[in-house]
């Protein structure tokens, strides 16, 4: 996938665009000293995790003002969703090279993003009207993490792979919470997991 077939499924406006090109040259940059993401996934970075991240753009309320990502790593999905137009994001990364990464990218793009480089467990006054992680944890680990930041009409949207049938089965999801899943546009084994209903 190109840039601009990605402007093309995703109709974000050029100036979005020329954001997420600099985030994606940073990405490059970085990526010679730090494993931001795997090697084989670079060359079609724009795929794999821009549009792969983007995708959950149309599944945030519109009224949606706080976004908390957990285990942002490369900032994906909530860099790319800050850029796309949420008013305010919270990454939160553990590691603190790869928080770094992200400062950078937050200050170069205009971004705005706060970065917290610490654990997720460490934060006790955050609360967002959406949830996100990616690649982070199984459910049965990452939905506790997620009950961390939610209030009573927040929205966690997780993007699974070909396994998630067996984490839903493995995970006790409590009989209030709503489980929606959306199939992915970029992984054909892959899904977005919408949970809401949280008291």
């Amino acid at each position: 996938m190109t840039p601009d077939a990605f402007q093309a499924e995703t109709d974000v406006s050029r100036e979005t665009l020329d954001r997420l090109r600099l985030y994606a040259d940073l990405l490059e940059a970085w990526q010679k000293r730090l494993n931001l993401v795997g090697p084989k996934t670079l060359p079609d970075k724009w795929h794999r995790h821009f549009f792969d991240s983007a995708q959950i753009f149309d599944l945030i309320p519109a009224n949606a003002q706080i976004l908390v990502d957990l285990g942002s790593g490369a900032g994906f999905p909530g860099l790319v969703l800050s850029l796309m137009g949420v008013p305010e994001t919270h990454l939160i990364e553990a590691d603190q090279r790869k928080a770094a990464f992200l400062r950078e990218v937050v200050r170069e793009t205009g971004a705005n993003a706060e970065v917290h480089a610490c654990r997720a467990e460490s934060i006790t006054d955050l609360t967002g009207d959406v949830v996100t992680a990616r690649a982070l944890a199984p459910l049965k680990r990452l939905l506790p993490m997620c009950q961390r930041f939610v209030g009573t009409d927040s929205v966690v949207l997780l993007p699974k792979g070909q396994h998630v049938d067996d984490e839903l089965t493995e995970c006790a999801i409590p009989a209030n919470i709503r489980v929606d899943r959306t199939k992915s546009r970029t992984n054909p084994d892959g899904s977005i997991l919408r949970l809401t209903g949280w008291v």
